[in-house]
C-alpha cells in the first residue's frame, strides 16, 4: 500500500492499517460493528459533539476491503438501512392541489427534523416517491428540513448532507490546496436533495426556501453536531433544470463537474452537472483556513 491513505476525512498510516488486519486474526469472533467501534475508541476518532464516527469508520473498513487490504467477516444480518430503503412508505398527507401567492402560505414552518420525529418516515417517503434520485438513508452528518405552510401542510423537503470529496472548481472558488481542503471538508454541506412537492404550485418558494435554510443553517448544524458550516454547494443536473431558484437564493455558479460522480473514482461517467456554491460569511475563506 501507499505510506499512507486518505479515507473518510482521515490519514490512515500503514502501522495502523496492520493494526486492523492484527485485530481482524487475533479476534474472527467480532463482527463489523464491534470492530468499528474499537477502531472509534483507539483513534479517538469522534465529532466535533463527542460522539464516536462509528458509520465513517465502517465506510473507512468497506473502502479498505473494496481495495483488497483486509477481509471484513461476513454480515450477520442483512443491512437494516438496506431494508429500510426498500420498504415502501405509506404516506398520508394532504394532496389537494395548492395553488397561492408566496404570503397566502406563511408562515412557514422551516425546522430540522430531529432523530425519533414522526416526520422522518413522511420526508423519506416523499423523496422516494417524488424525486427523481429517489433517497436512501445518509451516511455521516446530515440535516433534513421538512417544510409546512401555516396550516400544516407539507409543501417541500430539503436534505443536506456529505461534501463532495473533490470539487476542481469549487476548490477553486474556495482558494484550497488539497491539505486544505482535507482540514476544512466538514464545515461544508452538499445540498443533496431538494423537492417541492409536485401538487404545490407558489411562486418564489423555492428560493425563498433556500434562503430561509441557509440563513440558519450554520447555527442548527452546530447546535447538531457541535461545528459551524461555512460554504454550502448542490449539483443541478442541466439537462433537467435551470438552477434558476438557486441563482435567484444568492448561490454562485463555478462550472461544471466532469461527469464521474461527486466523489470521483472509475465508475461510467454520468450526466453533467451544473456546480454552484452559496459562502454563509462573509470571512468563510479565511474560516477554511485560505
Amino acid at each position: 500500500m501507499p505510506h499512507e491513505l486518505f479515507l473518510q476525512g482521515r490519514r490512515l498510516s500503514a502501522p495502523e492499517l496492520a493494526q486492523i488486519q492484527h485485530w481482524l486474526a487475533a479476534h474472527p469472533d467480532w463482527h463489523r460493528t464491534r470492530l468499528s467501534r474499537e477502531l472509534c475508541a483507539l483513534w479517538n476518532w469522534r465529532n466535533a459533539a463527542g460522539w464516536l464516527k462509528d458509520m465513517a469508520c465502517r465506510s473507512l473498513l468497506l473502502q479498505l476491503e473494496a481495495r483488497g487490504l483486509i477481509a471484513l467477516p461476513p454480515r450477520q444480518r442483512a443491512s437494516v438501512n438496506g431494508q429500510r430503503n426498500r420498504r415502501p412508505v405509506a404516506l398520508t398527507c394532504d394532496r389537494t392541489p395548492l395553488h397561492a401567492g408566496l404570503q397566502m402560505v406563511q408562515p412557514l414552518r422551516v425546522e430540522p427534523l430531529p432523530s425519533g420525529s414522526p416526520d422522518l418516515a413522511l420526508f423519506q417517503g416523499l423523496l422516494q416517491q417524488h424525486h427523481y434520485l429517489g433517497h436512501r438513508n445518509g451516511v455521516g452528518e446530515n440535516l433534513k428540513y421538512l417544510v409546512r405552510d401555516r396550516q400544516g401542510r407539507p409543501l417541500a423537503c430539503v436534505l443536506f448532507g456529505s461534501a463532495a470529496w473533490q470539487c476542481q472548481p469549487r476548490d477553486a472558488f474556495i482558494g484550497w490546496r488539497p491539505e486544505l481542503r482535507r482540514a476544512g471538508l466538514a464545515r461544508l454541506t452538499n445540498n443533496t436533495r431538494f423537492l417541492i412537492l409536485p401538487w404545490v404550485r407558489v411562486p418564489h418558494l423555492a428560493s425563498h426556501l433556500l434562503s430561509r435554510v441557509c440563513r440558519r443553517l450554520s447555527r442548527d448544524w452546530q447546535e447538531k453536531y457541535g461545528h459551524p458550516i461555512e460554504l454550502v454547494e448542490t449539483f443541478v443536473e442541466r439537462d433537467r433544470f435551470a438552477g434558476t431558484c438557486y441563482r435567484a437564493a444568492g448561490w454562485h455558479r463555478v462550472g461544471v463537474t466532469t461527469g464521474r460522480g461527486r466523489n470521483g473514482g472509475h465508475a461510467a461517467p454520468g450526466p453533467v452537472k451544473e456546480i454552484y456554491v452559496r459562502p454563509l460569511r462573509p470571512d468563510f475563506r479565511a474560516r477554511l483556513g485560505v
